[in-house]
């Protein structure tokens, strides 16, 4: 059922625009009689002067006299680009967490409308169109000529979209604050440029996801649009190239990645031996694990879940150093990142077992239905038994807070996202480390 429905009036005439009240009164009775949709919600997108000249939205109601219910459903939204009036209206539809959503629009806007649609939501929202010569009743209204069927966009319109919608997204303000990034003592920064991002300095609103969100889904509210602004904010304040940035594809898996050669179609590890190359890996109670060889100048990142910990990600992104570059085991730098503890993570009893078997130190409380497991205890005793020194691993073990880097992201909400925590609309952070030029 739609639970909202969108009129796009962006791109009528000026005449039109003047006489905006008529237009809305007659398309929003219409809208009533001639559609199967009743929606609760009613959102009007209209064009706005560069001067900003608008009506008083007071005003525009006062001609909706016939409408007296719908007063406190219907919403005007009047901007410079469509971008900005459809972001405004995404904000509005998430804030009430409303998914399906009608668009009533002239027939040449569909395919354009489709473009920002596809980067501006994702499949979490379920969108139907209806072109405006249903009605065509109404006084005053353009009746667009169909386009021919398949014609589409050109592939300029398209970029001149993609453009103006980052050129929107750039100018809106960082939201909880500015940028930080969490580093780590055992890195020397005279080598490596690295890093743990926290949830500040970004523009995504979502309470779960704000504000630096740096993934994706099509189970989640964030566009890739607005992961690729904090994205790019990110690199401006880390100072690496956004162009050369290269994250892990998660399969909850032990397969690595080699930076240079055939790409996998899914890998939770990765490793490079070049310069200005940086690689990440996603964490949101997940442990991203970051790895360095300053004598054989070589880098890893690793996605480290229960899944992952247990298939030994960690190590196997060690061996591809080791096989690959030609590393030392004994020269390895190993730093785990922001991720859930074991003051908080629980697992089934029979996951459990395969982590009692690693070391029962381990598993708390094994004899209870879902025992709390220490996945970053787990790392490291695989790690030492595969040879990297005790002192070349940086965990929770460190317990000056102002060197500490392994904070659990289920107990500091202000600071880290957490899937164990917010649900499935969750945030993502991200380690990351490059080797300097």
């Amino acid at each position: 059922m739609v639970e909202a429905v969108l009129i796009d009036l962006f791109s009528l005439p000026a005449n039109l625009q003047n006489n905006l009240q008529d237009l809305l009164c007659n398309m929003l009775g219409n809208t009533e009689e001639c559609s199967s949709t009743t929606a609760p919600l009613v959102y009007v997108m209209c064009s706005q002067t560069e001067r900003g000249e608008r009506n008083d939205e007071q005003e525009l109601f006062s001609a909706l006299t016939d409408f007296q219910a719908l007063k406190k459903s219907v919403e005007v939204v009047r901007a410079l680009t469509t971008a900005a009036a459809l972001y405004t209206i995404k904000q509005r539809l998430d804030e009430k967490d409303l998914s399906t959503i009608k668009i009533i629009l002239p027939a040449f806007r569909r395919d354009l409308m489709k473009v920002y649609i596809a980067q501006l939501f994702t499949a979490v929202y379920q969108f139907e169109f209806e072109d405006l010569q249903m009605i065509s009743d109404c006084n005053n209204l353009p009746i667009a000529e169909p386009q021919p069927e398949g014609q589409g966009l050109s592939t300029r319109d398209v970029e001149l979209i993609t453009n103006e919608i980052q050129m929107y997204l750039q100018s809106l303000p960082s939201l909880k604050g500015e940028f930080t990034i969490l580093r780590s003592f055992l890195i020397p920064d005279a080598i490596f440029l690295h890093g743990f991002t926290t949830r500040t300095g970004g523009i995504s609103y979502i309470p779960t996801l704000s504000s630096c969100n740096l993934f994706s889904s099509s189970k989640r509210r964030d566009p890739q649009a607005v992961v690729k602004e904090n994205l790019r904010r990110l690199a401006n304040a880390a100072g690496f190239n956004l162009e050369t940035f290269h994250r892990v594809k998660t399969d909850h898996g032990n397969a690595v990645c080699i930076m240079g050669k055939t790409e996998p179609d899914s890998y939770d590890g990765i490793v490079t031996n070049q310069k200005g190359i940086t690689i990440a890996a996603p964490g949101a109670d997940c442990i991203p694990v970051l790895f360095a060889d300053p004598v054989r100048k070589v880098c890893g990142a690793a996605h480290s879940g229960w899944k992952g910990t247990l298939l030994g990600v960690s190590m196997a992104t060690v061996n591809a150093m080791v096989s690959e570059y030609g590393c030392n085991v004994k020269d390895i730098l190993v730093v785990l990142g922001p991720s859930v503890g074991p003051c908080c993570y629980k697992l089934p009893q029979e996951s459990a077992k395969e982590f009692h078997r690693i070391d029962p130190k381990c598993v708390r409380l094994f004899d209870s239905a879902s025992p709390y497991i220490d996945l970053r205890r787990a790392t490291r005793i695989l790690l030492e038994t595969g040879g990297i020194l005790p002192e070349n691993i940086q965990d929770d073990s460190v317990t000056d807070q102002n060197q500490n880097v392994t904070f659990c992201t289920a107990c500091n909400p202000d600071k880290f996202y957490s899937h164990f925590r917010d649900g499935p609309n969750f945030g993502t952070q991200i380690g990351f480390i490059s080797i300097k030029g």
